[in-house]
């Protein structure tokens, strides 16, 4: 792991600094430099120059280094891992399935760039039947990333990896919680690809940073965080009409149907609102379980919670809290849920805690507390009783997030329907967040979860500007765009239209 020392960039003169804190031990990681707007500006500049070469490579020379820097990560998978376990807090085999992640994202934006983004030919139509068509996709510049401390990896690269592969350089501010993770990803871009190094650069500090961030110049914010930050990222984006990709969190349901494989489906809800100590923003946190199935469901959730537990060690279902405050709100609406009727099968106020929040299962907890409604970003789960699969649905659908979600049923075909209506971005049957492990496919929210969309052909057309192009091939008799056209040719053209498309069949 990358020393403190190396850790700090060299610069002519002292600079205010704030440190990492292991949030295990509360001990030191890294002590980072706080970048002023003049330090932001002066990233960004680099980043401007250096985009210049970046997209002078094309496609397949952008390939080309995109390749090393994921050879770069992959060879150093355990030591970015052990980083990630020490500064979030996370389990190192949980930090090890995350970049792996990473990694396969980055060699499909690599590999699919062209594809997705190169010139196009379309069909130029009636008026303009003497002309080629095109449309391409040119990247917009430097783009500004806002990464979380949840994810400190992927996240963020699923912003970084796609406007890369677009031609776009990148300034990353990272989550002042997880700052070192930040650092050591530019780092492996450098080492990668030294002589193109300010194609991805690094600020850290504060939120004055991000704010400083939003108003540098950059041609576009990606931001993941809460949906309470991210309206003050959009007001801050919105001074210089800079365009924002916003990814906000949610609050994620599991349907369960009568039919439905009930083990799998437990173990599901379970992994998907607990790992990472239920810090994922599609992480499940509802869960609605049909009135035929509910006690046994229960049953079978609440004998496998009892045998989870947080902590530091190698066993350790979870990790402690990486952000101390989270387990104010976590302690919040636990309280809330049981003040008002709610009723906790596992866990409850005492297994809140700064040092490690223990599973939290909670039954008969009504639909507008603060459990039900608002992103609690911890572990537990909330489990509601509905007549049937539909009823499940419609309160699923009540949020105003609208992120991830699951379905578990016994017929697939029913899954994918109910999928469908789902309001939410993404949504997995018979599985949990499957979506988020292929890079072909869109991810992203509605609602309270942001707007936007990162990974697959959306996520590269994201940090793209659409150019369309012409090119007359031979002149017409009649050239419809010139004053100097006969009194009668536009009569001539509305009858063709009619002819060709005035019946409805």
């Amino acid at each position: 792991m990358a020393s403190i020392q190396q850790l700090r960039p060299a610069a002519a003169e002292p600079r205010e600094t704030f440190d990492s804190l292991d949030p295990a031990t509360g001990e030191v990681v890294a002590a980072l430099p706080v970048d002023d707007a003049a330090s932001v500006a002066a990233a960004v500049a680099r980043a401007r120059e250096a985009a210049a070469w970046w997209q002078g490579l094309g496609f397949d020379g952008r390939a080309r280094h995109l390749r090393r820097y994921k050879a770069e990560i992959a060879r150093r998978i355990d030591e970015l891992a052990a980083l990630v376990h020490r500064e979030n807090g996370k389990p190192h085999a949980d930090a090890v399935l995350e970049i792996t992640l990473v990694v396969d994202h980055l060699a499909w934006a690599a590999a699919h760039a062209r594809r997705v983004l190169g010139p196009r030919r379309v069909f130029p139509g009636l008026m303009a039947a003497n002309s080629t068509a095109t449309v391409e996709y040119q990247p917009l510049g430097v783009i500004g990333v806002i990464g979380p401390w949840n994810y400190p990896v992927f996240t963020p690269m699923g912003s970084i990896a796609y406007a890369l592969a677009a031609g776009n350089a990148v300034v990353f501010k990272p989550s002042e919680y997880t700052p070192a993770i930040g650092r050591w990803m530019v780092d492996a871009w450098a080492r990668a690809v030294p002589e193109g190094r300010d194609v991805l650069t690094l600020v850290t500090g504060l939120g004055e940073t991000g704010a400083a961030l939003c108003r540098s110049g950059v041609d576009k914010i990606a931001f993941t965080g809460s949906a309470a930050t991210g309206r003050k990222v959009m007001a801050a984006c919105a001074e210089g009409l800079v365009p924002v990709l916003m990814e906000c969190g949610g609050k994620d349901a599991l349907l369960v149907d009568a039919d439905a494989d009930l083990e799998a489906a437990a173990d599901a809800a379970l992994w998907c609102g607990m790992s990472n100590g239920g810090q994922t923003c599609i992480g499940t946190e509802r869960v609605y379980v049909a009135d035929a199935v509910y006690d046994r469901f229960v049953d079978v959730l609440t004998d496998k919670a009892r045998t989870l537990a947080p902590g530091s060690g190698p066993d350790a279902s979870w990790g402690p809290p990486t952000m101390p405050s989270q387990t104010e709100t976590v302690r919040r609406h636990v309280a809330d849920a049981l003040a008002r009727g709610g009723r906790a099968l596992v866990g409850g106020e005492d297994a809140v805690d700064v040092s490690g929040i223990g599973p939290v299962i909670l039954v008969d907890v009504p639909e507008d507390a603060a459990a039900v409604q608002e992103e609690t970003f911890g572990p537990t789960l909330t489990v509601t009783r509905v007549r049937d699969i539909e009823e499940g649905l419609e309160r699923a659908n009540r949020t105003g997030y609208g992120l991830g979600g699951a379905v578990f049923t016994g017929s697939r075909r029913r899954g994918l329907e109910l999928a469908r209506r789902m309001r939410s971005g993404m949504t997995s049957v018979n599985a949990v967040i499957t979506f988020a492990m292929v890079p072909a496919l869109p991810f992203g929210g509605v609602g309270e979860s942001g707007f936007g969309r990162i990974h697959g052909p959306d996520g590269l057309r994201e940090f793209t500007r659409a150019k369309a192009i012409t090119a007359r091939r031979f002149s017409l008799p009649v050239d419809l765009t010139s004053f100097g056209r006969p009194p009668r040719a536009t009569e001539v053209v509305a009858k063709a239209m009619g002819l060709l498309h005035g019946r409805s069949r």
